[in-house]
């Protein structure tokens, strides 16, 4: 009999999501005439740009005749689309990149995901807490993360709290560590670092040999001039950094699915007797072993983003996206809770009153608004106290969310 991969059986019986989806089902059985707003996992709302549309029907026109049918594409991206990245999200911020080193995939949470596999199962792994939960179960699964403590912490996890006391902004590791996921605009708090604040950990990164795994995905995002972002805007990131990027809340691609990594080629790790190895060259083979590459249509409409009418369409939609995020960031301090997030990021943070824990107050928003969040204890230990409301939704359910809370007795 085949012996399965025991540290599956470490982990919490389900996603966090998949929990929130339970108990939201159960809420329907009993109160199925209840207009239900969800405001909780970060799933786009707004249909795909007229651009990227057009780039669908094209491309798919291309696959059904002879002359322009394409089968297995390259494992790494096509070039097409490699090159736009490159001139479009890099250079205008002075960043140079060469083509073998951006990686098409089907999205961040893959990426952030496959990583570890060509990475050590000893290195010690630091996360800000709370954080996006991929970053700890994969590192479960990749016998990283050692045995889950009765405070919610893996004991070979090293966490760095961010929270309202220290402004959200993560203090470096007291403990040696070997790699730090580092996610900003950051979710699940929709809080940034300045240009001065990352810089201190691309140092620290340069100094003490730590690869450091940064999620970009809410860049488009970024509204304040100082907010960096690629890591790749501060100097020597490119050796020590990996950066993820996705097009799924920055062009509504959660159900094309489509992203891309930077494995920068000066980026090094070593083995165990001291030799440094390129984790560019790893990247690349694991990428060409394990995946076969993300479909040309969903890389055409990916393309597509760049082009000038769809950087005009997907700016709406983001605009639209932060009109919402600054109706809750508002709408809420209006209420007398403590509000964070929602002026760089879609993402608003907010602490619970009265020191409610995150999911008893859930359940009260759910049963008594009608409205579903997310729970902060759920991305991790420092997230206790705390509650994610998400700016995807339609601008009439945002309205309608907002105004049952502010008349709600907490």
């Amino acid at each position: 009999m085949a012996l399965v991969n025991d540290n599956f059986l470490k982990l919490p019986g389900n996603y966090l999501f998949s929990d929130i989806a339970k108990k939201v089902n159960a809420f329907k059985v009993v109160h199925p005439e209840a207009n239900l707003i969800r405001l909780g996992i970060g799933d786009v709302t707004r249909p795909l740009a007229p651009a990227v549309i057009n780039a669908l029907h094209s491309a798919v026109d291309e696959m059904g005749a002879e002359e322009t049918f394409r089968g297995y594409g390259p494992e790494q991206g096509y070039r097409f689309l490699i090159d736009t990245i490159i001139k479009n999200d890099f250079e205008p911020r002075g960043v140079k990149l060469d083509p073998d080193e951006v990686f098409i995939s089907d999205g961040a949470k893959s990426d952030t995901g496959n990583i570890g596999d060509i990475l050590r199962h000893d290195n010690r792994v630091a996360v800000t807490d709370p954080v996006y939960p991929v970053y700890v179960d994969s590192n479960v699964m990749g016998v990283r993360a050692g045995d889950l403590q009765i405070d919610g912490r893996w004991s070979n996890i090293v966490y760095i709290p961010c929270t309202a006391e220290n402004n959200f902004t993560p203090e470096l590791p007291e403990k040696r560590v070997d790699m730090i996921y580092l996610c900003y605009p950051n979710n699940p708090t929709g809080t940034v670092l300045n240009k001065k604040q990352l810089k201190k950990w691309v140092d620290y990164a340069l100094e003490n040999e730590v690869l450091i795994l940064f999620d970009a995905a809410y860049e488009a995002f970024i509204r304040e001039e100082d907010v960096p972002h690629s890591i790749y805007e501060i100097k020597g990131a490119k050796q020590c950094a990996i950066e993820f990027r996705s097009f799924s809340k920055t062009a509504g691609f959660t159900g094309l699915r489509c992203g891309y990594t930077v494995v920068p080629k000066e980026l090094m790790g070593r083995t165990p007797d001291g030799q440094k190895v390129s984790l560019n060259g790893l990247w690349n083979r694991r990428q060409c072993t394990k995946f076969n590459g993300t479909a040309y249509i969903i890389q055409k409409a990916a393309e597509a983003v760049y082009s000038p009418e769809g950087k005009a369409q997907v700016r709406a939609t983001i605009d639209y996206y932060m009109e919402n995020a600054k109706m809750i960031r508002e709408g809420l301090e209006a209420t007398g809770l403590q509000i964070f997030g929602g002026t760089n990021a879609p993402y608003i943070w907010l602490k619970t009153p009265q020191d409610v824990t995150s999911w008893k107050f859930f359940d009260r928003l759910l049963y008594e608004c009608h409205v579903v969040g997310t729970p902060g204890v759920g991305f991790g230990p420092s997230g206790e106290g705390y509650f994610r409301l998400t700016a995807f939704g339609s601008r009439e359910n945002t309205q309608e969310a907002i105004e049952r809370i502010k008349n709600w007795k907490i």
